[in-house]
């Protein structure tokens, strides 16, 4: 790997993390542009980058954060019930992640089942959430009930291409959650899921993966998707303020028909 790989990813990462897009289907197809190798070393850079991604929600959340552990340290009743709702909610695409983790990887990371979660992603969107929402519970009133579904709803994108983002926020707008605050707990929920994930790859191919591509690249990967996803986040949380997510089914759609066309081309 060189630079402009490690920046090009970097940017891809951090641009795509929290959009309803799904940044594993970009960061796939932009190995495959880029000649990057497929296999443990680059799965690993993939989804160490998200750290990057992760810090910059951290910081733009960074009160909500304080909030969870004042829960856990002062026994706070409102950090200690999102905090609850949050692990709620990571539970079931943890359980199944780590269940199906390589099976997905070796039948699901292809451009063609990709394509296919944009697309089926993007259904969704043009059925149920064209228009803009509003009304719906607050943050705060997000219980069991909602996290569970929401939780499930998350499972779904264990798929690449059907997006971690899409599918929470889907959950919570079907449990009743406004948009505000579905995404506001998407966020939250990426922290512990991405999180995880990023640890459990370190864990998996952090050595292969500093051998392959040297910290260096990392590193800049790493701060390049902090600054890509502090700004992505900032003009996704603006935009759904007052606008509905059908911009990002178009969004799909054209990324599907991209991949269909470099297929079709022999380009990917």
């Amino acid at each position: 790997m060189n630079l402009i790989q490690a920046i090009t990813l970097g940017i891809v990462e951090g641009v795509t993390e929290f959009l309803p897009v799904s940044s594993t289907g970009h960061l796939l197809i932009a190995e495959h542009l880029l000649g990057i190798p497929e296999g443990d070393s680059a799965h690993g850079f993939a989804i160490a980058i998200q750290a990057g991604a992760i810090l910059a929600v951290l910081w733009l959340y960074r009160q909500r954060v304080s909030l969870l552990v004042d829960g856990v340290i002062r026994k706070n009743p409102q950090g200690l019930r999102l905090l609850r709702s949050l692990l709620i909610a990571f539970f079931p695409g943890a359980f199944f992640g780590f269940l199906f983790d390589d099976l997905i990887e070796t039948h699901l990371f292809g451009p063609w089942p990709i394509a296919i979660g944009w697309v089926m992603g993007a259904v969704v969107i043009f059925l149920f959430f064209h228009s803009p929402r509003h009304g719906g519970k607050g943050v705060w009133e997000i219980g069991d009930r909602e996290a569970w579904v929401i939780g499930l709803a998350q499972c779904a994108s264990l798929w690449p291409g059907t997006s971690r983002s899409l599918a929470c926020l889907v959950g919570a707008l079907l449990a009743g959650i406004s948009m505000e605050s579905a995404v506001e707990f998407t966020f939250l929920l990426g922290l512990i899921t991405l999180g995880a994930a990023t640890g459990y790859a370190f864990l998996k191919h952090g050595e292969s993966m500093v051998e392959s591509y040297g910290i260096t690249n990392i590193v800049i990967g790493f701060v390049v998707a902090f600054f890509s996803a502090w700004i992505s986040a900032r003009w996704m949380i603006g935009w759904l303020k007052h606008r509905s997510l059908l911009i990002f089914a178009l969004w799909r759609i054209g990324a599907a028909g991209c991949v269909a066309l470099l297929r079709a081309f022999g380009k990917l």
